[in-house]
């Protein structure tokens, strides 16, 4: 028996040998890489979104110096990201995630483009590649394009009308050509409405605009190649078919349409390692698995408060406008990876020549250019088995190991060099990104490369690569205190820097009182079509340090008896917003001019009244609110008078500031202090 044993060990133990010479030593799978067969779908590049929302919010508030090398880092060609498309959202008012981006028409007499910031990005994006795609999209619409319902499509030549608009802007003010519209975020798109902006935008000169449907999650995000295939109409006035999220996977009827399949919206991951080897893993297996050309990664930059809903999800962190501080994280660098070495148009390669899984876990995909005299090659081998790279990812975990490939170049691959580029994630110090590992010589149409795990190859004819490294980035600070605000410096309908609008559009206004020559003004007047599950009924925005638990507020308000709200109010230890801000927890002090009353509440929806009393409340009057919060004590005062003075127990120990109305309709704000 005991000789029987070690014979089995033995054989064993050669078998482990075996495997790992073919592992190890320079005999690797073999991968053929060959156009001449013909050639994949044409790429149509990767990108990343600006909203969904107020992603960007905090960017624009950077000096130029550190702005100027954000941007350059994200869209630069061969420089950082290098992103090939930029999307972003049209503005409706509501809250769609981090905050609420004001919509070009509050209502339908009105129409502004000086509102917001993302025609400044698309700008400074353009201005940095001309080449650069621009794509929008809307997450919410104003209310009166439902009449007073959650439907957009009430009447679809007066919301395709609206979109029109938007996209007139940005060609006539700002010289701005949108590539890419699409239809609602994540919700029903209608037929009639798709048709129906397909033909207003022919009529405008707009002909080249495609149109992207239906941006849906999984369970939906093919439907509409099904109904393009019963409707001619439809089928010709949609040019592109994008889906949200499908873990790579697309269907049959999709790729069979004819059109181009993109992850219009995908990863949404930390921006770590872990989010890093995501971005790899979509970058390839989008490709891999579900033929889709375009990747548009959620979001662009993490330029909102970090304790806001998902923080820290954006290509790179620039949170810190007061400080100059910003953080270059790696998935700027595994989306470097394929952007600096390829271009829109070029095309990738067959699958099974150049397109694959590798056997020993990960994949591979290769493009070439329009000439054929450039290529590259990307290579990802990370193992799901120990980390989940990507968080809506869905499918069984699937192992990596070292490996040895053999790349046989045919056709017009047939080099005899080529650069290469590298990154490993080993989730400590030593983890490498975007690193640069010279000219490696091509052997009569052979390469043999050793893969480590959790890594990501690049293997290109391109020469020119850049890993920028910023020469020195300012140290974080704290939000600066005490912190004062009297709006005069800000150009009109603009936003308060630093003020983080999650409900309602607060926008700077002129007046004409002497001692408040411009003011912060909420100014949508009723409730939009929400993106967000439920509805919200109380504009308010934020700022601060969400750490700040003693902390004394005091701001001017005035409520106009003409449209005026229902009431203000001023808030501390704010301790949520995006889609949950109404369940917001904090100390509220309200004054409600409806019921000449004041609430000194726990909870933004007033489920929690501490304390109410009667106060005389005048419209078109100016006022001083004031409130100090130091452990359970609280003290509100109404210019030099003080209505309340008591303890107050709040479930939120620290949070945000905020500043809101009670209602929709107007209300303005000035002189803020907060200390």
């Amino acid at each position: 028996m005991a000789q029987l044993l070690t014979v089995e060990m033995i054989f064993r133990f050669s078998v482990i040998l075996i495997l790992l010479y073919f592992i190890e030593s320079n005999v690797g799978d073999e991968y053929i890489f060959d156009d001449s067969v013909g050639l994949g779908r044409v790429f149509d590049g990767v990108g990343a979104i600006s909203g969904g929302g107020a992603t960007s919010k905090l960017l624009i508030n950077y000096t130029e110096e550190h702005r100027s090398t954000i941007l350059d880092l994200l869209f630069k060609p061969k420089h950082g990201a290098s992103l090939q498309i930029l999307k972003v959202e049209i503005g409706g008012d509501a809250q769609s995630t981090e905050g609420t981006e004001s919509s070009h028409m509050h209502e339908e007499w009105d129409e502004n483009f000086s509102r917001g910031y993302e025609w400044w990005l698309m700008g400074e994006a353009k201005k940095r590649n001309p080449s650069i795609r621009l794509c929008a999209l809307a997450w919410g619409f104003p209310g009166w394009l439902g009449d007073g319902q959650w439907n957009p499509y009430r009447n679809v030549t007066r919301t395709a009308n609206y979109i029109l608009r938007w996209i007139w802007g940005a060609k006539n003010v700002y010289n701005l050509d949108i590539d890419c519209i699409g239809v609602w975020n994540e919700k029903p798109y209608d037929v009639e409405y798709v048709k129906v902006l397909r033909r207003m935008l022919d009529q405008h000169g707009f002909s080249r605009v495609e149109i992207i449907a239906g941006d849906h999650l999984p369970g939906g995000a093919w439907e509409i190649a099904y109904d393009m295939k019963k409707d001619p109409v439809l089928n010709a006035s949609v040019a592109l078919i994008g889906a949200h999220y499908t873990g790579c996977y697309s269907t049959e009827a999709a790729k069979l349409s004819g059109k181009p399949l993109w992850s219009s919206e995908d990863w949404a991951d930390s921006n770590d390692e872990e989010g890093a080897g995501c971005m790899a893993r979509l970058l390839n297996q989008n490709y891999l698995v579900g033929e889709m050309t375009a990747l548009i990664a959620w979001n662009l930059i993490s330029s909102y408060y970090s304790d806001l809903p998902i923080g820290n999800h954006g290509l790179m962190t620039a949170n810190e406008p007061w400080s100059g501080h910003y953080v270059v994280s790696p998935p700027i660098w595994m989306t470097a990876h394929l952007t600096q070495f390829t271009e829109i148009g070029w095309s990738y390669l067959k699958h099974g020549y150049g397109v694959s899984g590798l056997q020993h876990g990960g994949s591979v995909v290769a493009l070439i250019s329009p000439t054929k005299k450039d290529f590259t090659i990307m290579i990802e081998t990370m193992d799901t088995s120990s980390k989940q790279f990507c968080l809506r990812f869905p499918g069984w975990p699937t192992r990596a190991y070292r490996q040895n490939i053999t790349l046989v170049l045919k056709g017009n691959l047939h080099v005899s060099s080529l650069y290469l580029w590298q990154s490993h994630l080993r989730f400590n110090s030593s983890s490498e990104f975007f690193k640069f590992a010279g000219n490696k010589p091509v052997d009569n149409g052979r390469l043999t490369l050793l893969l480590d795990v959790n890594s990501v190859y690049t293997l290109t004819t391109i020469a020119r690569g850049k890993k920028a490294i910023p020469r020195k980035i300012p140290p974080s600070q704290p939000f600066p205190l005490p912190y004062a605000d009297d709006y005069e410096s800000y150009p009109e309908y603009k936003e308060s820097f630093h003020f983080s609008q999650q409900v309602g559009s607060f926008e700077i206004r002129m007046t004409n009182h002497p001692q408040h020559c411009k003011v912060m003004r909420q100014t949508v007047m009723s409730s939009p079509i929400h993106w967000c599950p439920t509805m919200h009924s109380q504009p308010v925005g934020m700022l601060g340090n969400y750490n700040w638990s003693d902390i004394e507020i005091s701001v001017d308000i005035y409520v106009p008896f003409v449209n005026g709200t229902n009431g203000v109010f001023m808030g501390a230890r704010v301790d949520q917003g995006g889609c949950t801000t109404f369940m917001a927890r904090g100390i509220y002090y309200f004054l409600l001019y409806d019921e000449q009353r004041f609430i000194i509440s726990t909870d933004l929806a007033r489920t929690s009244v501490a304390f109410s009393g009667k106060v005389s409340l005048k419209y078109d009057h100016w006022y001083r609110m004031n409130l100090k919060v130091k452990d359970s004590f609280v003290c509100a005062a109404l210019d030099t008078r003080v209505i309340f003075n008591g303890t107050v127990t709040s479930p939120s120990t620290h949070g945000f500031v905020a500043l809101g109305t009670d209602s929709f309709k107007v209300a303005d704000f000035d002189n803020l202090y907060i200390n």
